[in-house]
């Protein structure tokens, strides 16, 4: 069953020191990296390496970045005939530092991310139909990515939404009830519902509350403390694989990518999470955003690990 991701395409310029730094200093870093980011490229590539059939529907502009987006995603088997070269824009980048800790902190700039509209929905009717999985961010327009998500649910397909990067202030009230599963990490669980969960039953409740916003599943992401998932039928908490950290960059997209794999093969959604759990542990272990993306080879191994 096919996967299509609606959501930003960047080039990454990723810089690696023992720590960041404060505002007004400069450091000397150890090493740079330059390669595919954007949450909606990275979740596209994650749930490709897994192998689903993926299109990814964005923009890049008509510049050197884009024309090496283009090249690297195809290079991943991601389909990018969703993707349009938009001459008026400049392709997305984002900027990120990471320390020896493996945490890190970004600056993105969306362009030509932020001129999709429902033009770029329209043009990708047929892939939004054929779709089983749909993934969206908040990288992009979201009044856009709302109407692919009309779509896909229209045609039977379920509409997974990383709430990321979160507005402060939450969601629109209507927004959560046109997705089937929304999947925010700790930071963006407070700003959608004001509170922040610490442990599995903190993450209960806010996954209750998020649920009451409309949203059929909530899936609260607390980092290396594990998963917490909640849906009508189930719940459950899982906890975090052992795995030896240096880069914290794409855990949320592959863990997204992951999760959107599992379900289009059928997996119930518990089965599903731990699934995307692996995953999202894994990427972890490599450097970079795209290019952390594991195999399913590499999960299934964890998974019988572990």
């Amino acid at each position: 069953m096919s996967i299509a991701v609606f959501g930003s395409i960047n080039i990454d310029l990723t810089t690696y020191g023992a720590r960041l730094p404060r505002p007004g200093e400069t450091l000397h870093g150890d090493r740079y990296a330059i390669g595919l980011g954007g949450k909606g490229c990275n979740q596209a590539v994650a749930a490709s390496r897994l192998g689903a059939p993926t299109v990814l529907i964005g923009r890049v502009g008509d510049d050197t970045f884009g024309q090496r987006a283009l090249a690297d995603l195809r290079s991943t088997g991601v389909s990018t005939d969703g993707v349009l070269v938009d001459a008026g824009a400049e392709t997305g980048i984002a900027v990120i530092g990471v320390d020896a800790e493996a945490q890190n902190c970004i600056t993105v700039v969306g362009g030509a991310n932020m001129a999709i509209d429902a033009s770029d929905v329209e043009r990708c009717r047929g892939a939004l139909e054929g779709a089983s999985v749909l993934l969206l961010q908040l990288e992009t327009p979201l009044d856009a990515g709302l109407l692919a998500a009309d779509i896909v649910r229209a045609s039977g397909g379920r509409v997974i939404l990383d709430p990321a990067p979160a507005p402060r202030g939450g969601l629109p009230a209507d927004v959560l009830a046109r997705v089937d599963i929304v999947t925010p990490n700790e930071t963006e669980t407070e700003l959608l519902v004001g509170l922040r969960p610490g442990n599995p039953e903190e993450a209960a409740r806010a996954a209750g509350m998020l649920r009451a916003q409309g949203v059929a599943a909530a899936v609260v992401k607390l980092g290396a403390a594990g998963v917490y998932y909640q849906d009508a039928e189930s719940e459950g908490f899982v906890p975090p694989f052992k795995v030896d950290s240096i880069d914290t960059v794409a855990a949320g997209d592959c863990f997204n990518g992951g999760l959107g794999y599992a379900l289009s093969q059928g997996a119930p959604l518990g089965e599903a999470i731990r699934f995307a759990a692996a995953c999202g542990a894994l990427s972890t272990t490599k450097a970079g955003a795209s290019s952390s993306a594991p195999t399913l080879a590499e999960v299934e191994a964890l998974l019988g690990g572990q």
